[in-house]
């Protein structure tokens, strides 16, 4: 029995309308390094620091740490920017599903690449809080929020499905199912022993995302609750 759905959030439960991989290609490519679509949607759903720093060494920069940070600061800008004038809003059907998992006792968990300053500006702008904290009137939707500077590596790593458990109270990875529209997000799932489904929400489509290691493909988040009846 499942107890636990851990989702991604850009791409998997939110939909930001692509800004994350626009936002990721530009800060690196101000740095003089070239991008290209394969190698930055290689990166999508790891922690967003290191992801600048492999993307400005594929493209033949120089990635030490100032110049890292500061295209991480770059980053953060540029997402803000492109947030305030096109806001994220929640994909289809992805709140529905969360209440009725909770309805039927499952604890929800986000996990997300991104660094906790800017998680939590982009939760509250859809009105997403912990439950018991913030002023939701149905008491909050989610039992935990696992960033990457919370964890000691992003995805692949396992780590940020594994504090989700801890922080929920959920040990047994044979109850848990995590959920993601990368590449990276289907490996942090692998590795962590838990149920790894693949959602048709990102821009992967049917053909990308099933070749990679999964347990399930549906179309998204708010399939979840049938999948697990």
């Amino acid at each position: 029995m499942i107890k636990l759905v851990a989702c991604d959030m850009a791409g998997t439960t939110i939909d930001e309308h692509g800004d994350v991989y626009v936002a990721l290609a530009r800060c690196v490519e101000e740095t003089g390094a070239v991008t290209t679509p394969e190698g930055v949607q290689e990166w999508m759903g790891a922690d967003k620091v290191e992801a600048i720093a492999a993307l400005i060494a594929m493209g033949g920069g120089t990635a030490t740490p100032d110049i890292v940070r500061a295209a991480f600061l770059r980053f953060k800008e540029l997402l803000a920017e492109f947030y305030e004038e096109n806001p994220p809003e929640a994909l289809d059907g992805v709140e529905g599903a969360f209440r009725e998992l909770r309805r039927r006792g499952v604890k929800i968990a986000l996990t997300t690449g991104f660094s906790r300053d800017v998680a939590e500006p982009l939760l509250a702008r859809l009105g997403w809080s912990l439950v018991g904290e913030g002023t939701a009137p149905d008491g909050g939707l989610l039992d935990a929020v696992v960033c990457s500077d919370d964890v000691a590596a992003g995805r692949p790593a396992p780590h940020m499905i594994h504090r989700a458990m801890e922080l929920t109270g959920v040990i047994d990875v044979r109850e848990v199912l995590a959920a993601g529209d990368t590449a990276n997000d289907l490996a942090a799932a692998k590795n962590a022993g838990v149920t790894a489904v693949g959602v048709l929400t990102g821009k992967l489509g049917l053909p990308e995302l099933s070749a990679q290691p999964h347990d399930h493909i549906v179309a998204g988040v708010k399939d979840i609750p049938a999948l697990l009846a």
